[in-house]
């Protein structure tokens, strides 16, 4: 048995909407299943989703305050005043801010940024920051993926005479800011799609003020998509599926310098370049810094200007990951010292000197690493504030909770998911107290455990490069479209093995018939000695195609593995101190009957249990414990008598023992006759002194002689006496069987026979007649 770390939840079949995909989509059962998985029911819906020629964008004039806003951007076009674009420093803010940015220059406005720096402004509009703009002329502001909670910065703009312009897709407080003008899809009753990105916000903006789809911008937008992990359906869809497009082929010579120094290739362009190789480094800039230099790339026109700049920014991402290592370790430590002053079902951890820019990134690791909600602060004991991020899981939402804690909060906002947080330093305790008790309230045992949703459930054999290919029209993946998961029951495993310089990853191939899957497992080598080879796996992954040397067959991105069925682990002949048995201590069972073994192993597991074979004729609970059998029981019924009442997860086979009963073989009967002539000619026969001679001359092993002298003692036929053995005179005969040691002798041999050498699969069926003999 080996535990799933996650819950695996079949999603819900409709098999009627089902068949009429496959059949008037002439598309296969399996990816008609997909799209019903996703929510899609009609089929006008299926195609737009498929199909990208029957997707469109929506009107941006149907966004609340368009129009107007419009009218003030054109207006000050006209008269010639200065605009300033305030956005926020992440990949979403940067990539918003250069789109706008672009557009108003090509409208030939007289426009500027601004983003605030992290460390010396916090997030959103600042009212020095406007002070400055004022003080520079500026008569109008426009907000980039922020803005939505700052009421007193626009009224105070609104007072030094400059009129703002909000775009966002943060979620609204009650009160919202006095604008001109306020853009954001939760707050247009009238617009289809609520989920925009900042930039897809911005996008919009820029689709109304052009008076077309500004096509050139895609990959811009679907930089700041991705990275702010907006669900990836109607819209963002269509923005992510022309961006990847064009990113293959980007005339943005700082998008080409990123993408060379990150080593991609134009072909291998997909949405994870975005997510995993772009975002990152966008997004690393901020993090450490002024985000200026993010958008000097993104608008830099010479190249060899961008190759420094995007080295720059990609030594700041290096020392970004080293910086989070560093702070995830200490996170780490604290999270192991939190007292139980509160149920910490909510980790809320703080300390001087973190980097704020990274904080959510840590929050995250966390979040991977416990499945609790975890907020991560940075203490400023010279201003008195601690100020983070807070990433949560499913079934506690940040924003709600948050919101119950507004009064400790004097600046807090973000999503449900994922939130970014001012408080003074007195107030954490408090938060950490109040978090806890809502948790307390809202979540349970279950909550805590990862939900993994399988998508579709196949065999090895349905694994194909066209089955993939179908899926693969479902990509762009991400939030809310996610890659399908993929389960595959109960199947053989073959080739297992860790991989990588610490053995942190897992390599292996799934076996049906002669059908082969190839299987590769980031962070799952410590698995490795929690399977057996004759255990039977089913796995959760994703499915991709691996090309090498221009062949091309189908591959499992492992993301849970289990095995359902106890399991049996061959250790024959290899010294139990070196085995790792991986599990919890206090579940082991040692079975010996070897004293001096089991002292040795109990220093080194002090926590585990060592019982004799005799010990459990009365029974012994196995239900939940790992059992190592360490020797050979003395007879088949002590073997018996360990599972009478239950069976173990997993047993694993050690029977180490010195000597071995098979090769050193019973005397035939004519030696037995032999020696019993020998005695009857020189009775009494003295054993010190003639043994070794007769050893020589019958070529017996002394082993072999020390047997035959015990049998005849067993069997009365001789007396042995200062090392002389005298024949007794015989007035029965007895067979040789009669004798205690020659019938321990057979026995012996057939206990290594049946359990030393036979093969794995053997000693399998064997113990499984054992637990079908109790069930």
């Amino acid at each position: 048995m080996l535990k799933a770390k996650a819950r695996w939840k079949q999603k819900e079949e409709n098999l009627e909407v089902e068949e009429l995909f496959s059949n008037k989509l002439n598309i296969s059962p399996l990816l008609a299943k997909l799209l019903v998985n996703r929510g899609i029911t009609k089929i006008d819906e299926a195609e737009k989703f498929l199909y990208e020629e029957n997707m469109s964008f929506h009107d941006p004039f149907l966004l609340e305050g368009m129009d107007i806003a419009v009218e003030r951007v054109r207006k000050a076009i006209d008269q010639k005043e200065k605009i300033l674009i305030f956005g926020d420093y992440d990949a979403d803010g940067v990539s918003s801010t250069t789109v706008l940015l672009l557009t108003l220059k090509k409208l030939e406005a007289d426009v500027d940024f601004y983003i605030p720096n992290r460390f010396t402004e916090g997030y959103g509009p600042n009212k020095k920051a406007f002070q400055w703009a004022s003080d520079q002329g500026y008569k109008l502001i426009i907000t980039v993926d922020t803005g939505i909670a700052a009421v007193s910065e626009v009224n105070f703009a609104n007072e030094l005479g400059m009129d703002v312009i909000i775009t966002d897709h943060h979620e609204a407080q009650e009160v919202l800011p006095n604008t001109i003008a306020t853009i954001h899809p939760k707050l247009s009753p009238n617009y289809p799609f609520k989920e925009l990105a900042g930039v897809g916000v911005v996008f919009k903006f820029a689709t109304a003020l052009l008076n077309r789809i500004p096509e050139e911008f895609f990959e811009i937008v679907s930089i700041g998509t991705v990275a702010d992990l907006v669900p990836l359906v109607d819209e963002n869809r269509l923005i992510v599926k022309k961006g990847v497009r064009q990113l293959r082929q980007t005339k943005f010579v700082g998008l080409q310098a990123l993408l060379e120094i990150s080593g991609i290739t134009s072909d291998s362009i997909t949405e994870e370049t975005i997510g995993f190789a772009l975002g990152p480094r966008i997004n690393a800039v901020g993090r450490l810094g002024d985000a200026k230099p993010a958008v000097d790339l993104l608008l830099e026109q010479d190249k060899n200007q961008a190759k420094l700049q995007a080295q720059q920014i990609d030594g700041l991402n290096r020392e970004r990951q080293e910086l989070v290592n560093m702070m995830t370790e200490e996170a780490i430590e604290q999270v192991n010292q939190l007292d139980d002053s509160c149920s910490n079902k909510v980790f809320v951890l703080a300390k001087e000197g973190w980097n704020a820019g990274v904080v959510g990134i840590v929050a995250s690791r966390l979040v991977d690493r416990y499945y609790k909600p975890v907020i991560v602060l940075s203490i400023d004991h010279e201003k008195g504030i601690a100020k983070g991020s807070a990433r949560s899981i499913e079934g506690f939402s940040l924003f709600d909770n948050l919101s119950k804690c507004k009064e400790i909060l004097p600046h807090f906002g973000g999503h449900t998911l994922a939130a970014g947080m001012t408080l003074a330093i007195d107030d954490v305790e408090e938060l950490r107290q109040r978090l806890n008790q809502y948790a307390d309230e809202l979540l349970t045992e279950e909550d805590f455990t990862p939900l993994k949703e399988v998508d579709i459930k196949c065999t090895v054999e349905d694994v194909t490069i066209s089955l993939i290919n179908e899926i693969n029209l479902l990509a762009p993946f991400g939030m809310h479209n996610p890659k399908p998961f993929i389960e595959i029951k109960d199947v053989n495993i073959a080739g297992l093995r860790q991989i990588g310089s610490d053995g942190n990853h897992l390599k292996c191939q799934l076996k049906d018939n002669e059908a082969m899957l190839d299987v590769v497992g980031f962070s799952f080598g410590q698995v490795v000695s929690e399977i057996s080879p004759t255990a039977k796996v089913s796995v959760l992954g994703m499915l991709s195609i691996n090309e090498w040397n221009g062949l091309r067959k189908p591959q499992m991105m492992l993301q849970d593995i289990k095995v359902d069925d106890w399991q049996l682990f061959d250790y024959r002949g290899q010294d139990v101190s070196k085995i790792n048995f991986s599990v919890e201590e206090d579940q082991l069972i040692f079975v010996s009957h070897n004293e001096y073994k089991t002292e040795q192993l109990s220093r080194k597991y002090p926590l585990a249990h060592f019982i004799s074979y005799d010990q459990v004729q009365n029974g012994i609970d196995l239900s939940n414990a790992y059992l190592v059998l360490l020797s050979l029981p003395n007879n088949e019924d002590e073997m018996k008598s360990l599972f009478q009442d239950s069976f173990p997860k997993r047993i694993y086979l050690i029977f180490e023992q010195e000597d071995s009963h098979l090769f050193t073989p019973i005397p035939s009967r004519e030696n037995f006759k032999k020696y019993y002539g020998i005695l009857a000619n020189t009775n009494p026969f003295d054993i010190k002194k003639y043994e070794e001679a007769l050893c020589k001359k019958m070529v017996w092993k002394k082993s072999q002689l020390d047997f035959m002298t015990q049998v005849f003692f067993d069997l009365e036929f001789v007396t042995i006496e200062d090392g002389k053995i005298r024949l007794l005179p015989q007035s029965d005969k007895k067979d040789l069987t009669q004798s205690r040691t020659y019938e321990q002798k057979l026995l012996n041999i057939e206990l290594e026979r049946i359990f030393l050498y036979s093969t794995c699969d053997e000693l399998k069926s064997f113990f499984l007649k054992l637990q079908i003999s109790h069930i």
